[in-house]
């Protein structure tokens, strides 16, 4: 039977707790003196503190002083007393125990630089003497610089008095272990609680006198023997506590990526020090891109990491290249982070990592699992989601299944950046068994995000806590060994751990899928160029023979990688860390750019070319690199200006339009192929469309009907002709402004109740038609928002039954948020969406409070609404080609576009930005539709070569120039390349799209060269042959070999 802790007896031992701490503990929070403005610390020694003026406290009984940057001097002389309440001072030893919310600190003693601090090293405490004498002055003062966004503060400020000797007791240890008893006796019976307050505070009314070290040592012990007594309480002893010295360390964020260097630095070399001080100390480090930086620059260093890895005092953690962002990154971009981080511990530290590390990444897509279990990952591990503002993630250790069945084991981890507190640690364990069953956690000391790791003062708490009866035994253990731990114990649990099949949503950040959107933009461009690039070059090499560009295609890999970091790619870092973001992207795109075109130059300048329809016509050579057949709009711009024509292979004239700047066709090319088409000067008054545009703004082609009205530029109606059916029951494109303010994580958090703040309407500047042709109907709408102005194009193209809205924006707003809203004729209480490598189902009228904290979630390329009416399944997918912030309620279908937070970056997202959506009604659902198909379709266009150099040979041309066919629909090709570790062999890997079985693909790759040979797993090793058919959601991985 379980006693709840009876109140009044609760309350007694607080405030013998608190008793107790008063013999050893002095609040000096109002002891400080002021000044405000910058000195240097030899006038602020000589001043002696004269003039210096009296801090006042707030109602939270903190110092506060301004934001921006404001510089505050505290100071203070104090003087040890010979004795605390009768509790003798003289041999102690002295801390100053502080904790600030500032951008930086630097903390003098007598004049000399003691420590300095920052937002995240932010509550240490400070040794002042090892042995104090009465009367001893300690003449502290602190510089303490305010954060740009926030005002600063002081919050706690206490002189600490405890015993140097790791076993001798005080009453400050005391204290904690009665904490610790209350904590852990809630469940005792009143008899029991009411013995042991009893005995205390009797014992406690016998301090009053004593006045030796030795007399308060011997009362301190008979107050332990209280509750020595009592089995439940001692009981913890059986418990253990595994510590595990940790550094969380971001990249970039409050600090450019230069400076992480430093810091990584400062923090490994303190590492290394403590652990010839403190032998037991093991450490863990995730990150392979930092331990490269580190093999490159400091290679001395890392000489030293690597011989404590070995020894096993240093555990490298993690499997991805850096800690990234997991909601908005391709599914490629998963992998390419496993296999560069896995394939680089083990090259330079001998083994893979079987634990992902990713404590503060913004939440994780829900086929994450598929990804991990082929990649040597069998445990994953996070703390993030203690931070949802709804409500609190259940378990703590649990098997998350992806939607291809993989599982995992996850473990939700103690949080971060802690120290060594008992109290707080006994509570973390008692939470963790009662959640769990198990009677061992793990414990990750260390000062983090900015770097810093483990403390002296740390190791110097734990092997003093070490000894205290009420206290778990403890142990400094390896994240691996401690996974061992979990695995042998989960095999023998009464109960079996819940299975989680969903994503792990976090319910916060929910800014970061649209805040920075020049990041996002330049992540899916280089995604998108990087896999044409490697796919080309690859076919290039294993068909032709050319050189392969490995380490260039490496190099801008790793680029990506590094800038798909947790807090760059979300926008949550500060103007510098994007300054230098763009010369990045800037180098993948030229270098992914050169290798695509040279490797479509070599493919080309093997081809064959048929004679030509004229004499003076020049080839045009379009490639495709997605696994299907395309047939959609190019834009050719012939090389002098005059009228052309076009002409297929066989010399067949196909419908064009002349445009203000090019020529459009439709041309159809192959699965990873190409197609031979002409481009001929023509008669002035041949084939040319003249381009009739009237004053009605309507579009038209097969598929459907537009019409935008005249007074918004909003869609006024979207008719589909071959169902007969209206697509709108409102606006559509309408474009909704919202203040968006009152965030303290203003660029990661958007006002929850934005939707109750909306600002005054986009306003109509022009509307009029710029191409309404065979080919393309183009229609221009301009709109003022505040200060800055939305260009949009609706675009609807011959064949096509995909309405574009092409956006050119020069967004000016501070702290706005603004939507594209569609207000659909179709009602379903589940909407779609594209997550890495498979969608994921949310309901449009949620009501659990977990399903209503999901009221912005993040999507890939799409998202989609399908209803089941009376004519069969219709729906309506929503393309995009840069943004990841959608929201799907009830019949609403809205995509966020902008923001425009003031913190970290008062920059973001300011100026010009290019982007585009699309609307895409279709029969059937989303499978049916090839929504996966089509989105792809939008964001990697054909490839145009005009005029390149190709072979002159009597050689026959082939019409079917495809490289590689597929032959099941629903499987997606995500990377062709070459292995990373057999430069002869040949890599294929696809995706099952569809959640639909699918046969053993007919792989056609040049046939008379290749062959499809084993499968393999994401790190490329081989794996047992895969069972036919592949299984629904399916990451599929084979090594392609030549014949």
């Amino acid at each position: 039977m379980n006693y709840p802790t009876p109140p009044t007896h609760s309350q007694s031992l607080s405030d013998k707790i608190e008793q107790l701490r008063s013999h050893c503990q002095i609040n000096i929070l109002r002891s400080w003196v002021c000044w405000r403005g910058d000195l240097e610390i030899t006038d602020v020694m000589q001043s002696n503190l004269l003039h210096w003026q009296p801090i006042q406290l707030n109602d939270k009984q903190q110092v506060v002083w301004n934001q921006g940057k404001h510089i505050l001097w505290l100071g203070q002389k104090f003087t040890v007393p010979e004795s605390l309440y009768d509790y003798p001072l003289s041999g102690l030893c002295a801390r100053l125990s502080l904790t600030w919310w500032a951008d930086g600190v630097e903390v003098y003693l007598n004049g000399n630089l003691l420590s300095t601090g920052d937002l995240f090293d932010c509550s240490p405490r400070l040794l002042l003497s090892q042995e104090v004498k009465s009367k001893d002055e300690f003449f502290i003062v602190l510089r303490l610089v305010s954060p740009e966004h926030c005002d600063g503060a002081l919050m706690h400020s206490q002189m600490i008095f405890e015993s140097g000797i790791v076993d001798d007791i005080d009453p400050g240890l005391i204290a904690n272990e009665l904490a610790i008893a209350q904590t852990r006796g809630k469940n005792l019976s009143s008899t029991e609680w009411n013995r042991l307050v009893t005995e205390i505070e009797e014992l406690m009314n016998f301090s009053c006198g004593i006045k030796t070290q030795a007399d308060w040592k011997s009362l301190l012990e008979k107050i332990r023997q209280t509750y020595l007594g009592i089995d439940q309480l001692t009981s913890i002893k059986n418990n253990k506590l595994f510590l595990l010295g940790h550094a969380h360390l971001d990249l970039a964020w409050l600090w450019p990526v230069q400076e992480t260097w430093k810091a990584a630095q400062n923090t490994f070399e303190s590492v290394l020090k403590l652990q010839t001080e403190f032998s037991e100390l093991i450490f863990c480090h995730t990150t392979p891109a930092l331990y490269a930086w580190m093999e490159e620059h400091q290679s001395g260093l890392f000489t030293q990491i690597q011989t404590q890895v070995k020894s096993g005092k240093w555990e490298v953690l993690g499997g991805f290249w850096v800690e990234p962002d997991l909601n908005l990154i391709s599914g490629e971009s998963i992998v390419r982070q496993l296999l560069y981080g896995q394939l680089y511990f083990l090259e330079k530290f001998g083994k893979i990592s079987p634990i992902v590390w990713v404590p503060d990444t913004f939440g994780f897509c829900g086929t994450l699992p598929g990804f991990l279990t082929q990649a040597g990952i069998e445990i994953f591990v996070t703390q993030k989601l203690r931070w949802n503002d709804t409500s609190e993630f259940e378990y703590d250790l649990f098997w998350w299944q992806s939607p291809d069945g993989s599982q995992i084991l996850s473990y939700m981890s103690p949080p971060i950046g802690e120290t060594i507190d008992p109290v707080k640690m006994t509570d973390y364990l008692s939470t963790w068994q009662g959640k769990t069953g198990l009677a061992n956690a793990l414990w990750l000391p260390g000062v983090g995000d900015h770097g810093g790791g483990p403390t002296r003062d740390m190791l110097e708490l734990a092997r003093k806590w070490k000894n205290s009866p009420i206290f778990p035994e403890t142990e400094f253990s390896t994240a691996e060994n401690y996974w061992q731990y979990l695995k042998s114990s989960v095999a023998i649990l009464p109960e079996k751990l819940p299975v989680w099949q969903d994503e792990l949503y976090l319910q916060f950040h929910r800014g970061c899928y649209t805040t920075h959107a020049d990041q996002k933009r330049w992540n899916r461009q280089c995604e998108n160029l990087l896999y044409q690039a490697e796919l080309f070059s690859t076919l290039a090499a294993a068909v032709y023979g050319l050189p392969y560009p490995k380490a260039e295609i490496q190099t801008a890999w790793k680029k990506v990688l590094f800038h798909q970091f947790h807090d760059i790619l979300p926008g949550s870092s500060i103007t510098q860390v994007y300054q230098d973001a763009l010369p990045e992207w800037e180098q993948v795109q030229q270098l992914g750019s050169t290798i695509l075109d040279r490797a479509l130059r070599a493919i080309a300048c093997n081809i064959n070319l048929p004679e030509p329809p004229q004499p003076d016509s020049i080839p045009v050579i379009i490639f495709n690199s997605l696994n299907w057949e395309r047939s959609e709009v190019v834009k050719i711009k012939p090389p002098h200006p005059q009228h052309w024509l076009i002409h297929d292979l066989d010399g067949n004239q196909l419908p064009h339009q002349i445009t203000r700047d090019g020529l459009l066709f439709i041309p159809t090319i192959p699965s990873i192929g190409y197609q031979i088409y002409w481009l001929s000067p023509g008669d002035a008054n041949g084939d040319v469309d003249e381009n009739k545009c009237g004053q009605e703004f309507y579009l038209e082609n097969e598929y459907l009907l537009v019409r935008v009205n005249a007074q918004t530029g909003d869609l006024e109606s979207v008719f589909d002709k071959i169902q007969f059916r209206e697509v709108l029951q409102g606006p559509g494109n309408q474009l909704q402004v919202f203040a968006d303010k009152g965030q303290y994580w203003d660029a990661w958090n958007i006002d929850p109740d934005y939707q109750s703040k909306p600002l005054p309407p986009a306003k109509l500047q022009s509307i009029e038609w710029l191409e309404k042709g065979v080919i393309e109907h183009r229609l221009r709408v301009v709109r003022q928002i505040g200060k800055s102005e939305f260009t949009q194009d609706y675009v609807l193209q011959t064949n096509c039954p995909i309405l574009k809205i092409e956006n050119s924006v020069n967004w000016q707003e501070d702290q706005v948020l603004v939507k594209t809203s569609f207000l659909l004729n179709i009602h379903s209480d589940i909407a779609t969406y594209e997550i890495p490598c498979g969608v994921i189902h949310r309901p449009t009228n949620p009501h659990t409070p977990s399903q209503q904290a999901k009221w912005e979630v993040p999507a890939l390329k799409w998202a989609d609404l399908t209803a089941d009416t009376n004519t069969g399944n219709y729906g309506v997918s929503l393309l995009n080609d840069c943004k990841y912030g959608y929201d799907i309620k009830g019949n609403q279908m809205r995509l966020t576009l902008l923001r425009s937070p003031h913190w970290p970056d008062p920059q973001a997202d300011r100026g010009e930005h290019h982007f585009n959506y699309a609307l895409y009604p279709h029969t059937g659902g989303w499978q049916a539709a090839e929504t996966v198909r089509r989105a792809s379709d939008f964001n990697i266009p054909l490839n145009v070569l005009l005029n390149p150099e190709t072979k002159k040979s009597p050689s026959p041309v082939f019409k079917n120039n495809s490289f590689l066919t597929l032959a099941a629909d629903n499987l997606i090709i995500t990377a062709f390349k070459v292995s990373e570790n057999h430069p002869q062999s040949f890599i294929l890997r696809f995706y099952e799209c569809h959640g639909e079985s699918a046969n053993l693909p007919t792989l056609n790759l040049k046939s008379e060269f290749f062959t499809l040979g084993d499968p393999l797993d994401l790190l490329e090793r081989n794996i047992h042959p895969t069972v036919n058919p592949i299984a629904p959601w399916k990451i599929s991985t084979f090594q392609v070999l030549t014949q």
